[in-house]
């Protein structure tokens, strides 16, 4: 079996906070998981989600419900739908997976917050090569519980029928972001992202009023192994916030998501969850436990 290594900040896994201690990593073994299916969304902006005429669980939003409490157990006859051109995208690319099923793990201790996922590499896609210098690059959005609507609908808060990568944009420049957003009213979408290119750096930084890739100070470091064609990619974050990062600490829930570029993609060709929620030690869909 081959085996590649991808280590991003290596030194700052070792290390909490930059202090000179050593931090152990999570015994992973005695961690609870959840699978958790990605899936390929094609053009489903926020403005799609909530238009009834089109997504027939607008209503359902309207009445409080979330999109996993509809959604969970068929994200992936979603994908496979959507990834096909059938619905709701113009421009599918031939070959692509419709979904991506990820085990999901979280850990915390005194300083630090671990997220652990693990998932097989679909099948190339034979399609263009979007981003020539990372093959996979995964991304966490955690939200602190401010923005409208995001413990219903999650990542999607972020996503406009506007943003560049849309087929109906007007400006090559917009980025996600969320509606009435910014750091001082707290109504914003902490970042993280693992690349796995050579040398690549993971970005820390947020959405608000636009989607920032820099300037976080809470992540330690974004590390990532695949072994044959199973990746790993591990997240180690101060629970301390900043400008942009959102603090956390034990017994809170936050609303969270991830999303999968697979095969080289980038923009909206990604695959993305739902919206489910992260605990320290509190009822959540995952649970991060105490190390």
């Amino acid at each position: 079996m081959s085996k590649t290594l991808f280590t991003v900040s290596a030194l700052g896994f070792l290390l909490a906070g930059g202090m000179g201690v050593a931090q152990a990593a999570p015994d992973w073994g005695k961690v609870p998981s959840k699978k958790i299916t990605v899936f390929y969304p094609g053009v489903s902006p926020m403005e799609w989600v909530t238009k009834g005429v089109e997504h027939g669980g607008a209503r359902a939003l309207k009445k409080g419900e979330t999109c996993a409490g509809c959604h969970d157990e068929e994200t992936a006859d979603m994908g496979k739908k959507i990834v096909s051109g059938e619905k709701i995208e113009p421009h599918p690319i031939k070959g692509k997976a419709g979904s991506i099923p990820v085990t999901v793990q979280a850990a915390y201790d005194a300083t630090n917050v671990y997220l652990r996922f693990q998932w097989k590499d679909p099948a190339a896609s034979g399609g263009e090569k979007m981003d020539k210098d990372n093959s996979v690059k995964l991304a966490v959005m955690l939200e602190g519980n401010k923005v409208d609507m995001a413990d219903q609908v999650g990542c999607w808060a972020t996503c406009h029928q506007d943003a560049r990568t849309m087929p109906s944009a007007k400006d090559d420049k917009k980025t996600k972001y969320v509606t009435g957003g910014s750091l001082a009213s707290g109504k914003f979408y902490d970042l993280i992202q693992f690349r796995s290119g050579k040398g690549a750096k993971p970005m820390d930084g947020y959405v608000a009023d636009k989607r920032v890739m820099e300037g976080g100070k809470a992540l330690v470091s974004a590390d990532g192994k695949k072994a044959g064609d199973n990746w790993t990619v591990v997240f180690t974050r101060k629970l301390a916030g900043g400008d942009g990062d959102i603090a956390m600490q034990a017994g809170k829930a936050y609303n969270f998501g991830f999303a999968i570029h697979d095969d080289h993609t980038a923009g909206r060709y990604h695959h993305v969850s739902l919206g489910y929620t992260l605990g320290l030690d509190a009822k959540a869909d995952i649970t991060a436990v105490k190390q």
